[in-house]
């Protein structure tokens, strides 16, 4: 049950944070939940009322919550890039060299600044791009008019489909409802 998780979304139907199916059980506990999509994930069973009833609650993989107005209130903003974790980059970028556009798997793939660190780049969505390690070693911290150019454009998720790329083994329901949100230029690129 710890790979599957819960797509919690505020009362307008914004995606807000991805939960653990026991984390999402006490929205449900609390009376919060205001409308549900998709097939069942998963029901836990709690004790037996003076009937002899067992209590139990379904877990739905989407979830809106009621009283969300903090939620909704607060600005979302991309996760900015971790320096140690590239795969969001990864899976932004389909796994593909910028520069080459090969497929790699992740271990042969690094971060590339396109404007160098060295030179004042930063850790941003628009400056990085994946890299095979081919590339990334021969562009060095040259500019790339110096090397080659780039055959993608990179860019800053959009909320959707920064769930989609955050995501642990999205259920069909998750990825449809996410999907159905992007921008239409970004489905051409689904997940």
């Amino acid at each position: 049950m710890s790979s599957k998780q819960v797509l919690t979304l505020d009362i307008s139907g914004r995606p807000y944070a991805w939960l653990d199916p026991h984390e999402a059980v006490t929205h449900y506990a609390k009376g919060r939940v205001a409308w549900e999509l998709g097939e069942r994930l998963t029901t836990f069973h709690g004790g037996h009322n003076h009937r002899g009833l067992r209590s139990r609650i379904d877990v739905a993989p989407i979830i809106a919550i009621a009283g969300s107005h903090v939620m909704a209130s607060q600005v979302w903003a991309p996760l900015a890039l971790s320096d140690r974790d590239n795969t969001l980059l990864f899976r932004r970028d389909r796994s593909t060299c910028g520069y080459c556009g090969q497929q790699f798997p992740h271990r042969l793939l690094t971060r590339d600044h396109i404007l160098a660190r060295s030179r004042g780049g930063q850790d941003t969505w628009t400056n990085c791009v994946t890299a095979c390690r081919e590339c990334n070693h021969a562009k060095g911290a040259k500019l790339v008019e110096d090397f080659r150019p780039l055959i993608f454009v990179p860019y800053v998720p959009c909320r959707y489909e920064h769930f989609l790329l955050s995501g642990r083994n999205i259920l069909a329901d998750q990825h449809d409802y996410l999907a159905a949100k992007l921008p239409r230029h970004s489905r051409s690129r689904e997940h």
